[in-house]
This record gives C-alpha cells, sequence and structure tokens, in this order.
C-alpha cells in the first residue's frame, strides 16, 4: 500500500452523506479496497455531545457565537486524530462524512461573505495547522438544493421520535448561505481538489475517482 487516500463527503443538512458514503463504502468493499469510515460530528463523545447540546439551546448560549461553535467541532475532529491516523494506517481508502469543510462552510455563513477570507483562514491554521489535521486528498461536495435537503432532514425528524432539529438544521437561510459557500470552497479548490456532485450521483463511477488513478481496485 502506498498510502491511504482520505476522502471527504460534504455537504448540508439532509444533502445525503451518509447514504453516499454508505454507497461507496459497499461499491468499494466490492472491489477488494479496504475502506475505514469515520463521521463528525462523532455524536456520542463529549465534545460532539457539547456542540449537539449547544445547537439545542444548552451551554449557556455558546451556540450564538460561530466561533464558539466553530472550536467545539474542530476539537472533536482532534481527539478522534489517533483513530484517525489509525484508519489511515490499516486501509487503502478512508471516507470522512464531513470534515474541516464543514467548519469553514457553516462558520462563513454565519458570518456572512465579507468575512470568508478570515474564517478560512482561520479554520484551515487552526485544524489543519494547529490541531494537525490531516489535508484531504479529495472532497466531495454532494450539492443538494437547501430545500430537498431541508425536506429530507425534516423527514427524518419525522420518522425519529427521539430525534430534533438543531438550530442549524431549522435555519433555512443558513443553509442557503451555507450551500453557497461549499461552491465557493469547491471552486478554489480549498486545501485539496474538490469534485461537485449531483443529486444521484453514479456510484460506480464516483468510486473509481474516489480510489484514484494507479491503485488497484
Amino acid at each position: 500500500m502506498v498510502g491511504a487516500r482520505l476522502v471527504v463527503v460534504e455537504g448540508l443538512d439532509g444533502a445525503g452523506k451518509n447514504t453516499l458514503t454508505t454507497a461507496l463504502v459497499g461499491e468499494l468493499a466490492d472491489r477488494g479496497v479496504s475502506v475505514g469510515r469515520l463521521a463528525f460530528p462523532r455524536y456520542g463523545t463529549p465534545l460532539a455531545d457539547l456542540a449537539a447540546d449547544a445547537l439545542h439551546g444548552g451551554q449557556a448560549g455558546t451556540a450564538e457565537s460561530p466561533h464558539a461553535m466553530a472550536l467545539l467541532f474542530a476539537l472533536d475532529r482532534h481527539a478522534a486524530l489517533g483513530e484517525l491516523r489509525g484508519l489511515l494506517a490499516g486501509n487503502e481508502v478512508v471516507l470522512l462524512d464531513r470534515y474541516v469543510a464543514s467548519n469553514a462552510a457553516y462558520t462563513a455563513a454565519r458570518l456572512g461573505p465579507g468575512r470568508e477570507a478570515e474564517v478560512l483562514e482561520w479554520i484551515g491554521g487552526l485544524e489543519f495547522g494547529r490541531l494537525g489535521l490531516p489535508r484531504p486528498d479529495l472532497q466531495l461536495l454532494l450539492d443538494t438544493p437547501a430545500a430537498l435537503a431541508a425536506e429530507r432532514a425534516g423527514t427524518r425528524e419525522a420518522a425519529d421520535a427521539g430525534r430534533t432539529r438543531d438550530r442549524y438544521e431549522r435555519d433555512a437561510a443558513l443553509q442557503a448561505a451555507t450551500g453557497e459557500a461549499y461552491r465557493r470552497l469547491a471552486a478554489s479548490d480549498w486545501n485539496s481538489p474538490w469534485c461537485v456532485l449531483g443529486v444521484d450521483p453514479d456510484v460506480a463511477r464516483l468510486a473509481d475517482l474516489v480510489v484514484g488513478p494507479g491503485t488497484d481496485g
């Protein structure tokens, strides 16, 4: 193994990231490619649960601060660094459902386009620099329209009595602005090559892209 490829699936709440990641894992496994998988935030762990609580109105209003929320999400990824390194050491491909770009897109959307350059510099320097997270080899933007993503998130909430949409998920304007921020990240190939996908991407063709040139599978 030359080295694992770190591939990230990004998109809005309800975009279909989990569904796509699951399909890719199955397709790659069928090809004999070893695949590791991790989703952020890692709900069920302390930092991710603090962030979730804040987005549901707890933690003394922490969610009012875009920077405080970004720090919680960044620290959750840093806490997973050992697990992530293990996945990279033991597999040919590691698929992540959300990563650093989600922090950049949502924080930029909350602060507005006028502060986007500042946000991107801060988030990139914090997570890839100070916290030492590995840069992805490829980032896939599942560019689902905000209205469709919101509909899916609502359906998911209705089907699970124990689940309520958080502050970000309920904010239609924020979701739309985040979608625009994601598209700008993709257009600039922020911290890796990006590929923008439609609502129903061809999983077999996408798996070819994920595996990359010169890799058996």
